[in-house]
């Protein structure tokens, strides 16, 4: 068998994902092909596929020192450096191939989607609408599907709330696919369906038939049944909104399966590290910049809280980072443990470089505050860590009733594989109940540097609840933060985008009796 014929053999492998056979088998041919960057190229895609970013630089560096010119490896180099948070690296390597390719679709996709991830919407709808245009000129360049250029430019739109242009993208995509049950959960999420907006009713029905196609994969089922579980919730029919939710959770769970066993592993380890460590004595060194963590439960009221605060002239909304993991897990991970010495070593040196890494990531944001709020909800695993090393910042614990909080997971659908806990009603509650053993010890060590926004009261309350977080934030009044609805400097990236753009409302408070007769193995769970 030629060399042709062994790395054709190795694509294949590479397109059913089964990468340890494409890294084992290439390691293998590149020991008699040593120069091949082709084969090179291929490797680190193996190991890209396998989230093994720092593995896959390796290769796609050998295939670009071997031919300078690959464009493919230059890509996937510049895809993997954007994974472990080297933006402006990326965001060079995507320019530097428009520079050599300005027909290269796969960059302009890329670029645009990192764009989107240090929050500069309006260059990643420019790069959206320029790639979708070079399609349409010209069907010789080499495609990734125009509909999939034109659902993340609806998803951008949305994110930074175009609602208008979202809608019209979508009815485009819809118009040239029916079938498309992104596009479908996308719109399901604009409007609230009742018998008095026609809109909604023809959509209803339109998705309605769309779930008679017997040729439907089961991604799409997905989409599909919770957009049709949110649509006749809305219209009061509860028994369908669970039947289809309830399919829709079935569907997921069978896919990703669970993590319930690792994360309550995680909490109990995070309890046993942090048990005998003074977090009274914190770094000496002050970052440079106030950051607001807003955490707590997903679907707990986050979204809306950073919403708010980011209304105000003083702070500037990051949305939901990845950022205080990724450098904890750099820094205090050893064998998949956290290393309790080197968390005391590293509050000791002079240095505060957990700081400094985390404000690293923002170098490439264009940002004129001196306050960011980071609103990833489970950062409350390390409020520890926060305390210890950022001890300028300030915590906010988003919390609401926790049947209406565990419902609201059961609606939804999470694309991050560390909420595959989300995808079973069980393991929903019982995940909610370690959250809770968590949060009461963060509480008995830390009591005073957490501050508890409870959603009820503050959709009910609003006045004075803003007026106490921006107390314990230690910013001014400003009467924009009354009205979050109108802030677009804060763009949206979760499936709270179109609830967290509205004004505050109420009509999500004991949603949960709706649903009490489906969901009462669920609620019992509960403590």
């Amino acid at each position: 068998m030629n060399l042709v014929e062994k790395i054709k053999i190795l694509n294949n492998y590479l397109k059913i994902k089964n990468f340890n056979k494409v890294i084992e088998d290439g390691k293998k041919i590149l020991k008699k092909s040593p120069n091949n960057d082709y084969l090179l190229n291929l490797i680190g895609m193996a190991f890209q596929g396998k989230s093994q970013y720092l593995n896959s630089i390796n290769f796609f560096e050998e295939s670009l020192k071997i031919n300078p010119g690959n464009i493919a490896a230059m890509n996937n180099y510049a895809n993997s450096l954007k994974a472990i948070g080297k933006f402006e690296q990326s965001k060079n390597l995507y320019e530097k191939i428009l520079d050599k390719d300005p027909n290269y679709i796969r960059a302009y996709n890329n670029l645009a989607n990192l764009k989107t991830s240090y929050n500069d919407y309006d260059g990643a709808i420019d790069l959206y609408i320029k790639a979708i245009t070079l399609l349409k000129k010209n069907k010789n360049i080499p495609k990734i599907h125009s509909l999939e250029l034109m659902f993340s430019l609806a998803v951008a739109y949305q994110g930074c709330n175009k609602v208008k242009e979202s809608k019209a993208t979508i009815d485009e995509i819809l118009s040239l696919d029916p079938s498309h049950a992104g596009a479908h959960k996308l719109k399901s999420s604009m409007f609230k369906y009742s018998n008095d907006n026609l809109e909604s009713i023809d959509h209803l029905k339109k998705m309605e038939i769309l779930n008679e196609d017997k040729k439907l994969d089961n991604n799409k089922k997905i989409d599909l049944f919770f957009s049709l579980g949110k649509a006749y919730e809305d219209v009061k029919n509860f028994d369908k909104s669970y039947y289809y939710l309830n399919e829709a959770n079935k569907l997921r769970y069978e896919k990703h399966g669970s993590n319930l066993d690792n994360e309550k592993k995680l909490f109990e380890h995070i309890i046993r590290i942090f048990e005998k460590i003074n977090l009274k004595e914190c770094h000496s060194e002050i970052p440079s910049k106030k950051i607001i963590f807003i955490c707590g439960m997903p679907r707990s009221g986050t979204t809306l809280t950073e919403q708010i605060l980011s209304s105000h002239d003083d702070v500037y909304g990051a949305g939901e980072l990845v950022y205080l993991q990724r450098v904890i897990q750099k820094n205090f991970y050893h064998d998949s443990k956290l290393d309790k010495q080197k968390i005391k070593q590293t509050k000791d040196l002079s240095k505060n470089v957990i700081s400094s890494e985390y404000l690293e990531h923002f170098n490439i944001y264009n940002i004129n505050q001196n306050v960011i709020t980071d609103k990833a909800p489970q950062n409350f695993r390390w409020l520890g860590f926060i305390k210890l090393f950022f001890p300028n910042s300030k915590i906010l614990h988003c919390y609401r009733n926790p049947k209406d909080n565990c419902l609201s997971l059961f609606k939804n659908s999470f694309a991050s594989a560390m909420m595959n806990w989300s995808n079973n009603s069980r393991d929903i509650a019982n995940y909610y109940n370690i959250y809770e053993e968590l949060m009461s010890f963060w509480k008995s060590k830390i009591p005073e540097f957490i501050f508890d926004v409870e959603y009820e009261k503050l959709v009910t309350n609003k006045n004075n609840e803003i007026k106490k977080i921006l107390k314990f934030c230690e910013l001014s009044w400003d009467e924009k933060c009354l009205n979050h609805e109108k802030n677009s400097k804060t763009p949206i990236k979760t499936v709270s985008a179109s609830q967290a753009r509205r004004p505050i409302y109420n009509s999500s408070l004991n949603s949960n009796v709706n649903f009490d007769k489906h969901l009462d193995e669920m609620f019992k769970i509960l403590k």
